[in-house]
């Protein structure tokens, strides 16, 4: 399959490192023109950098921008009025048990991983509906239907991830706009990879850490191992693309097979 975005641009939150920056470099591979995002300058120039050696060919610019927060969201629209592709990545996750997690945790959660996806796509939606074309894609988690104990607050902020780009898509039903949630499983990205570091045994390697960490927490895994964070930007890229028309108001897992579900 020869996905052609050319003359598209897409636009990836959270694309300084991890998944974000993979989503960025496989949109740019396929000829969109990217917008990488992060909080500060330093790191948003330094992603820029890592995107163009891995896509020489294409175009990429980046914004700092909080999108965690109203102000945040508001000044990266205003620095980048238009896009075609809308990449709701930008999230974060912690290991805290439920009794100890105090209200401004589950707000802030709720503000970086849900409210910056509303926010954006609110602003971006209409020029695409007018258009007849565009592309939103949220980043879920298989932790939307498979709530871990260990972070029930991000488990709520990914399910209603799959709610808002479920109504989204029911929303723009009929104007050439597709939305979609993609769901992740287990991932060697940068702030797995920092945990699985502390769970290495000697000689072991975090990826055999990882490999580990999935048969022993999450045992329905059928790959029995982490994805890669390029496995993940493959389902968004594909998304993205003018050949997934047709997908819109799904949930698409890239999880391994850890949520044992038929549909």
């Amino acid at each position: 399959m020869d996905i052609d975005l050319s003359g598209k641009t897409a636009l990836v939150t959270g694309s300084t490192a991890g998944i974000g920056q993979a989503i960025a470099v496989g949109l740019a591979n396929a000829g969109a023109d990217v917008i990488v995002n992060g909080r500060t300058q330093s790191r948003v120039n330094e992603a820029v950098d890592q995107v163009q050696k891995q896509a020489p060919a294409a175009r990429i610019r980046g914004v700092a921008a909080d999108v965690g927060t109203e102000s945040g969201c508001q000044a990266l629209v205003e620095a980048e009025p238009h896009t075609d592709i809308l990449v709701n990545n930008a999230g974060i996750f912690e290991l805290i048990d439920f009794y100890d997690i105090p209200d401004e945790n589950w707000q802030k959660l709720f503000d970086v991983n849900v409210m910056s996806g509303v926010r954006l796509s609110r602003a971006y939606t209409p020029a695409m509906e007018q258009a007849g074309w565009g592309r939103v894609i949220f980043i879920s988690s298989e932790s939307a239907q498979n709530i871990p104990t260990e972070m029930i607050h991000y488990g709520m902020t990914k399910t209603a991830n799959l709610s808002v780009s479920r109504g989204l898509a029911k929303r723009l039903a009929g104007t050439g706009v597709t939305v979609n949630a993609v769901l992740p499983g287990p991932t060697l990205s940068e702030g797995v990879g920092a945990i699985l570091a502390d769970l290495t045994e000697d000689g072991q390697s975090v990826a055999e850490a990882g490999k580990q960490f999935v048969q022993s927490a999450r045992p329905s895994s059928i790959i029995q191992r982490p994805a890669t964070v390029e496995e993940v930007a493959n389902m968004v890229v594909y998304t993205a693309s003018p050949q997934a028309s047709a997908t819109t108001g799904a949930a698409l897992r890239v999880d391994g097979g850890v949520v044992d579900a038929l549909v």
